[in-house]
């Protein structure tokens, strides 16, 4: 694997990581959304990830070698399907005739350790791009 290689993977993951953490404050910022353009409370929002053939915009694409590492890519954002959270709160206006709200699917205890996690695995893609780059100064001051 060399520098440029080493240094796309490291991309790939910060902007996976990048989205991940948008949908997180994207649910979060929702967590009180009882009414939706398509009707209904807000659904959580998840990233589904996968591996990606290596690309480089001026290499272009070219088949993945036996053992090598893949580029990382958000391949859909998916709604949560499971069910809506039902509050007692006779005083909201969404309540139903009964008192009951539903509120949105989202755990806000979930929805921070995702945000730890995507922070963690951005801070450690920083940490070998920046292993690469000293690889690569290093490599080349022993040219000189």
């Amino acid at each position: 694997m060399d520098f440029l290689n080493s240094m796309d993977i490291s991309q790939s993951g910060l902007t996976s990581q990048r989205q991940r953490m948008n949908l997180v404050a994207m649910n979060l910022s929702h967590i009180n959304t009882t009414r939706t353009p398509d009707g209904g409370p807000y659904r959580r929002k998840v990233a589904i990830f996968e591996t990606a053939p290596y690309f480089s915009g001026a290499r272009g694409v070219r088949p993945r070698l036996e053992g090598e590492l893949q580029d990382c890519q958000v391949r859909e954002v998916m709604e949560d399907r499971r069910d809506f959270k039902l509050v007692y709160d006779p005083s909201h206006p969404d309540a139903d005739e009964f008192g009951y709200v539903l509120m949105p699917n989202i755990n806000v205890v979930e929805e921070m350790v995702g945000m730890i996690s995507a922070k963690r695995s951005y801070e450690a893609n920083i940490a070998a791009a920046t292993a690469a780059q000293s690889m690569a100064l290093k490599s080349l001051e022993l040219l000189k």
